[in-house]
């Protein structure tokens, strides 16, 4: 079972590096405007997707200025500053509650999150100013039952991070040049 996870893993963790390097990219190009900017990066994660949050604040090699966001109002915001909104799927409305409120603020954000083919209306995607697709509809593994299990969002939240950290990384050091 567990080979069979990893490769679809591998497959979904390569669709995303394919079909969202553009996107990882602006993202990156964003968010690096606050730190060049002696801006912070606010980055909400939506339940286990904290995960991201919790890596880029805690984790071995920090996001520089990053800051975890619990994803309510705070007096804290500056034009400087730029965010982060991560969540499984783009209609969470925590997620989208966040949004409108860096919206109102004023404060430019990117997203990452899986669109459902079935949602209506405001979605991360259609407002986040730069919007990094997880690719995930389902989960990877069929079940004996014709259902599925093993619904990898956080690590596939997590790759597409590290994907823009690695290119803030890079830009960060061409602005020190």
């Amino acid at each position: 079972m567990l080979k069979m996870f990893s490769t679809q893993l591998a497959g979904l963790l390569g669709r995303i590096h394919d079909k969202q390097e553009e996107n990882l990219e602006d993202a990156a190009r964003l968010l690096a405007q606050a730190v060049a900017g002696e801006g912070r990066i606010f980055i909400y994660g939506t339940r286990e997707m904290e995960a991201v949050a919790l890596e880029a604040t805690l984790g071995e090699e920090p996001l520089p200025s990053a800051v975890n966001w619990d994803g309510e109002e705070t007096a804290e915001f500056t034009a400087a500053d730029r965010a982060l909104i991560v969540t499984r799927f783009s209609g969470d409305s925590d997620a989208l509650k966040a949004a409108k409120l860096l919206q109102k603020k004023g404060i430019s954000f990117a997203g990452i999150s899986s669109a459902r083919e079935e949602s209506d209306g405001d979605t991360l995607e259609n407002i986040a100013d730069v919007h990094v697709g997880l690719l995930l509809k389902k989960a990877l593994l069929p079940d004996e039952f014709g259902g599925r299990f093993g619904f990898p969002a956080p690590i596939a939240g997590l790759f597409a991070y590290y994907g823009i950290k690695f290119i803030i990384d890079e830009i960060l050091a061409e602005y020190e040049e």
